[in-house]
């Protein structure tokens, strides 16, 4: 049997980012756990942050992450490319740059071939090299779901971090990527349709964008993948003591996403999203409209608190008001 005659997305309950434990849940888990363990570990557990980052010496630092998911597509060499675009991405967030990866590996060996997973460790493979990041190896199980993604070690200037704590009143917003992918995946989840568009801006390295953050200056930034465009941004809004305030007609969606909202193809883990972040939100605009807003991504592009040549503004910084995000 060929490789094309599986469906990967069905061997597995959620996709991509969806598939996140809630993050209301995850920092229940996580609760007592925080606090730093000494003056080098400058980003650790405290404000839920991208990635950890450790100070070698004054113009040194590691940034470390590791991300994985079960398959968002069906094409398993897109899936190994967007896997480890979406696990570089935290590194770019932070305003590093990635200089090894290990791979992370479940699969149902008794269901799935092997050339799958070939595929699947090849697009990841091609997408490091692109970024410049050497993949060394890694780590396999025999699981019932598959599953892939990435460990990657990077490495950043101390002094020149993107941190999600560094917020300041009175800077723009700028969203490096449009949304939309979470909805379009379902989609494709469900019925088999291909979203070529969706593949094309989840396989895109956020490198660009971290590069022109921190040329202007930028000192606060996250990624937004699974906890979706309002769940990120009031993570960052809450750090930094701030509310972020969103122009909804500003943020750019993919072609289709609006679509597929309207026919019903919304994750539970965006509708989880929502709820987490609705009582710290304050909006006046419609029910469907915070959904987008909320829809779960995979490797989604930058929210970065300054203006960035090429990209949208798609809202700005305040000082704290009774919500911690608003949107109008």
């Amino acid at each position: 049997m060929t490789t094309t005659a599986f469906r990967l997305t069905q061997f597995a309950h959620g996709g991509g980012c969806a598939c996140k434990i809630p993050p209301g849940e995850l920092e229940e888990v996580v609760r007592g756990l925080v606090g730093q363990a000494g003056p080098d570990l400058l980003v650790g557990l405290d404000d839920g942050d991208d990635a950890a980052v450790v100070r070698l010496d004054d113009r040194t630092a590691v940034v470390v992450t590791a991300d994985f998911f079960t398959p968002v597509v069906d094409d398993a060499y897109d899936w190994g490319r967007i896997a480890a675009a979406n696990a570089l991405s935290d590194v770019y967030a932070m305003g590093g740059r990635p200089l090894v990866a290990v791979n992370l590996v479940g699969w149902p060996r008794d269901v799935l071939p092997k050339e799958l997973l070939r595929e699947v460790l090849r697009g990841g493979y091609d997408v490091a090299r692109e970024a410049g990041c050497h993949v060394a190896g890694g780590h396999s199980i025999d699981d019932p779901e598959p599953k892939y993604g990435m460990a990657v070690t990077g490495i950043a200037d101390p002094s020149r971090l993107l941190r999600n704590d560094a917020a300041t009143p009175g800077t723009p917003l700028t969203l490096t990527k449009p949304l939309g992918v979470g909805l379009l995946n379902n989609r494709h989840k469900a019925t088999g349709e291909s979203f070529p568009q969706a593949v094309a801006s989840m396989v895109a390295l956020n490198r660009a964008a971290s590069e022109a953050a921190l040329a202007a200056g930028c000192t606060a930034a996250t990624d937004v993948t699974g906890f979706g465009l309002l769940g990120h941004l009031y993570k960052l809004a809450r750090a930094s003591g701030v509310t972020a305030v969103i122009d909804a007609a500003a943020v750019p969606y993919l072609d289709g996403a609006r679509e597929a909202l309207r026919d019903g193809y919304v994750s539970g883990g965006t509708r989880r999203n929502l709820d987490w972040v609705r009582p710290h939100l304050a909006a006046d605009v419609s029910e469907d409209e915070l959904l987008m807003l909320a829809d779960a991504q995979t490797s989604g592009g930058l929210l970065v608190c300054g203006e960035l040549p090429g990209y949208p503004v798609v809202g700005e910084i305040v000082p704290r008001r009774d919500a911690v995000v608003e949107v109008r």
